[in-house]
């Protein structure tokens, strides 16, 4: 009896034993897949609409698209200024006919992810498929509203478009002039008349390719079916609240191979030289609207790099050194001036505000002269940011540092100017409209913090001249489409370079592109003027002399209230590699890898 206690005992421990050491390993296993992924953890400040690039304008929309979808060209990773190199095209174009024929090698054996539309079954990217996709531009079912970038110039283009107006379906089927595949994988573009613009436009991310077969599947559905042959796939998609990309693994792959182009270039050369990309398996996007938010999250590690924003004095000591609870964390701040600009714009239709009489120029200047920059920088902006002093923002071709803008803080001049147009004051200390109506802005906001500090200065500002404001909370995507139908009274937006050049700002303001990118619903036959002479040249002092025109104009018209450029400064964790700050993409994720050793 008592042996067999024994055997039974020690088959029991042997049984524990098992137990354990098959815990061990599925421990050390799972550890092993887990830090096999590598993964990042950022955040969008405002929510996405969705993922089919010729339908979505807002830039964390199309950040996505940027990682999923490709175009003939893109940038290199660290050129500075910007500078284009092939994407899915073999070479750069071919240029003839001076300067009105591209001609494009796609290189062979792009495969778009297999998906469904093609039986489950990976399709090769062919030349076909940009033609396709540059006349979805054009379909009236797309509702796009990047039609404005490439609408007059290529050749025939248009003209379906205009037939598709009539009959109100799209043939996709007949050929267009101007886009031909002389064969599987050259694209020919014939403009009607020369672009020095043009490979900008086709590096742009509404220009990647999509394929026909994906669209007629999902229809209406394509924003959540995007299909790619880029280096991520869309894996999960919760509106509004999270996105989750996977690595493609039908994506062809790139080597890191860049030049130093600036001081600390030379470090990301030694950590990331030769790399094979992309190394990076997963992002994880948060939605986080609000900047608090966003902060503690990144204070507990649940990001890998984040925005200082207005948690500027936990972060650094003076000017720009880190405090050091962050550089006991070897924590990265990296900082850059946006080749971006804010703007507040006035709806050049609206009873109120718009308008080219007299005295409507003289409200919206007096508007724009009682807000106070300084004061936005200074205290709201912590510091980060720089005056705005024309449409074309520091960093792009035709800003000029000469320039003095017309309408500057000036509330005492702004007050002169309502009385001297008969915007008189009641007893309460309001003014009323020339006619003594009352004068009422609306102003479109959001809803966050941060929001409501630009309110409190906004209110304040008005206060100083009369002015009664109220503002109208809503959400950023509803007040897009109120914009774009000239629906809003006023709003500030913002705009960040699609290309490095002074046209890619100036159009917000053509007559022309009304419905689509000019949301002011601006108007002007001498701004128009201007810009169509300005289209038509190439980077010259003469082309420059008529930004200046065109910015004059739009100040005398009181079309914006210029804001600012942004400062970025952001924090980096220290297991994040490879990463710097691009001018004009978004989607860096491909450029970047993770130290394991350092992640947590």
């Amino acid at each position: 009896m008592l042996r067999l206690d024994c055997m039974k005992k020690t088959v029991l421990r042997l049984r524990v034993l098992w137990i354990i050491l098959w815990g061990v390993l599925s421990c050390f296993s799972t550890v092993a897949v887990c830090a096999s992924v590598k993964t990042i953890r950022t955040t969008f400040p405002a929510a996405e609409t969705g993922f089919d690039p010729v339908r979505v304008t807002d830039v964390y929309s199309n950040t996505v698209n940027e990682a999923i979808f490709e175009r003939l060209l893109t940038y290199d990773y660290l050129a500075r200024p910007a500078r284009l190199t092939p994407m899915t095209a073999e070479a750069m174009p071919e240029i003839t006919d001076d300067g009105k024929t591209y001609t494009f090698k796609i290189r062979p054996g792009i495969r778009f992810y297999p998906d469904p539309a093609f039986g489950g079954k990976p399709r090769e990217l062919i030349a076909a498929d940009y033609i396709y996709s540059f006349k979805r531009m054009f379909d009236p079912a797309t509702r796009s509203q990047w039609t404005f970038m490439i609408e007059g110039k290529i050749i025939g283009l248009d003209a379906l478009a205009e037939a598709a107006q009539k009959t109100g379906a799209f043939d996709y089927d007949t050929d267009v002039e101007g886009l031909k595949a002389l064969d599987r994988y050259t694209l020919q573009i014939r403009l009607r008349e020369p672009d020095y613009n043009f490979s900008y436009i086709v590096a742009h991310t509404p220009f990647a390719a999509v394929a026909r077969e994906v669209v007629e599947k999902y229809g209406e559905n394509t924003m959540a079916h995007p299909v790619g042959t880029g280096p991520y796939i869309l894996k999960q998609w919760t509106r509004g609240t999270r996105i989750i990309l996977e690595k493609n693994p039908e994506y062809r792959g790139m080597v890191w191979d860049f030049a130093a182009n600036e001081e600390g270039d030379e470090e990301l050369i030694r950590t990331m030289q030769g790399k094979r990309l992309p190394l990076i398996d997963r992002v994880e996007i948060s939605i986080i609207e609000e900047e608090q938010s966003a902060w503690l999250a990144f204070k507990r590690n649940e990001l890998d790099f984040n925005g200082v924003g207005s948690f500027r004095a936990e972060v650094f000591d003076g000017k720009s050194e880190l405090k050091p609870e962050w550089r006991a964390q070897n924590v990265k701040a990296i900082r850059a001036i946006d080749p971006e600009l804010t703007y507040m714009f006035f709806n050049f239709r609206d009873p109120t505000v718009g308008g080219f009489e007299k005295e409507k120029l003289a409200l919206r200047r007096a508007i724009i002269m009682a807000y106070d920059r300084e004061e936005e920088i200074n205290v709201i902006r912590k510091g980060q940011a720089i005056l705005a002093t024309m449409p074309i923002p520091v960093g792009v071709v035709g800003h000029d540092s000469r320039y003095k803008p017309l309408n500057t803080y000036n509330p005492a001049l702004a007050n002169k100017l309502l009385d001297a147009f008969s915007f008189k004051k009641g007893k309460d200390g309001f003014r009323t409209m020339p006619d003594g109506s009352p004068l009422l802005l609306k102003y479109a906001s959001g809803t966050t913090t941060l929001e409501r500090q630009f309110n409190e200065l906004r209110k304040k500002s008005m206060d100083v001249i009369g002015v009664r404001i109220e503002f109208q909370p809503g959400k950023f995507a509803d007040h897009i489409k109120a914009a774009k139908a000239c629906q809003l009274q006023m709003w500030s937006s913002g705009w960040v370079a699609d290309y490095p050049d002074g046209d890619n700002f100036m159009q917000l303001l053509y007559g022309g592109n009304i419905g689509q990118s000019n949301n002011a619903c601006y108007n002007s036959k001498a701004f128009d003027a201007f810009y169509e002479a300005a289209r038509k040249l190439p980077d010259s002092p003469e082309r420059n002399h008529l930004f200046l025109e065109m910015t004059r104009q739009m100040e005398v018209d009181g079309a914006w209230a210029l804001g600012v450029s942004r400062e970025r400064n952001m924090l980096i964790r220290p297991w994040v590699l490879g990463f710097k700050k691009h001018p004009i993409l978004n989607a860096t994720w491909l450029y970047l890898d993770i130290d394991p050793e350092k992640a947590p």
